[in-house]
């Protein structure tokens, strides 16, 4: 998810009508000096390593094989690059595209730039092949469901209904160079894709460049060219959901991205009843099955996130059955009781 939580210093703070002091308002042009002053660059051996915040989450890019001044300007490129996505696509800052897009709701067209509308398209692409699972303007029933009101809430099942009135992409109307959500109250959030979406675009940044070796790790979506240093791969860890911050078993991946989506740390208990934050846009409520979480290693983390969260909301065998439909896709579904493969996991698992 495209998040956006810091607070730089020199904004002004915002008295509500009961003279409560709201938290700086977040501009678009704060987020490239926010994300400057989260860089840091070390150089172990030939491993050249960057890391920042953004997007809510903590980035890292490891990069080895090209010279130390293509290197450089490459993270360089990375931070400004990263920056801008954030401003341009993140729901939290007041003025980026997609608030004034969801400020426009019910009133008129919002321009786009070509990039914007290649990422509408894939949307819409990933909403007819998850069949709804996947569905970008589900943002009204995601801010229903408040999970971190304390002591949690569950809505009423009339506003649920209300809400999904709002929900649909297949409503949104969409031509080159514009969009338009034609009722008001209807939003869209790029958080299903837009980290995984960022994650492909930096690798791609070190293509161009010839680089041949990164790993490129921003929260735990990560997508990998190349190998480590003095290996044939990159090692990555897969999170226990069974047992949090704990992998339970390593990956050797090159060429290949891995994404990990569940509830397995965000959820709450109502009434006997779990409720994850994942939310199933076609019923108005949380994924109510047995998966805890679901790992997918894929050509592009894009995908692989995609496949991941619409695994989480489908259930166990409905979501297998997609995994094993996707061509280069392979995944592991944790339940309480035991783990699901896809056919082609254990091409991945070292003998």
């Amino acid at each position: 998810m495209i998040h956006s939580t810091a607070q730089p210093n020199g904004n002004r703070m915002t008295p509500t009508a009961r003279g409560a002091v709201m938290l700086p308002v977040v501009r678009a042009g704060d987020v490239a000096r926010r994300v400057a002053k989260s860089v840091s660059t070390r150089r172990d051996k030939s491993l050249n390593r960057l890391e920042f915040h953004a997007m809510g989450t903590h980035c890292r890019v490891n990069a080895h094989g090209g010279s130390e001044a293509v290197i450089r300007e490459f993270q360089r490129e990375v931070v400004s690059w990263v920056a801008a996505f954030e401003a341009r696509y993140s729901r939290f800052i007041p003025d980026s595209l997609i608030s004034r897009i969801n400020a426009a709701a019910g009133e008129h067209w919002v321009e786009t730039d070509p990039e914007t509308d290649r990422i509408f398209q894939l949307c819409q692409e990933l909403f007819f092949f998850t069949r709804g699972a996947f569905d970008p303007s589900a943002l009204p029933l995601i801010q229903l469901w408040n999970w971190k009101q304390t002591p949690p809430v569950r809505p009423a099942p009339e506003a649920i209904q209300a809400t999904r009135e709002l929900v649909g992409w297949n409503k949104i109307q969409r031509r080159p160079g514009g969009i338009f959500l034609p009722q008001r109250g209807m939003a869209i959030d790029l958080g299903g894709i837009g980290k995984e979406y960022a994650v492909d675009c930096v690798l791609n940044l070190a293509i161009q460049r010839g680089i041949p070796n990164v790993l490129v790790d921003f929260g735990q979506d990560v997508r990998a060219r190349g190998h480590a240093p003095d290996k044939t791969f990159w090692g990555v860890g897969l999170d226990n959901a069974l047992a949090p911050g704990q992998p339970w078993i390593g990956v050797p991946v090159t060429d290949h991205a891995v994404a990990t989506s569940g509830d397995y740390v965000r959820h709450f208990v109502l009434d006997g009843i779990r409720y994850g934050h994942i939310l199933d846009p076609r019923t108005g409520y949380p994924a109510l099955n047995e998966v805890r979480a679901v790992t997918v290693i894929a050509p592009s983390c894009t995908i692989a996130g995609l496949l991941a969260t619409s695994a989480c909301i489908l259930g166990a065998q409905e979501g297998l059955r997609l995994l094993d439909l996707h061509p280069g896709a392979a995944g592991v579904i944790t339940t309480n009781a035991t783990r699901f493969y896809s056919r082609k996991f254990h091409e991945f698992i070292p003998a």
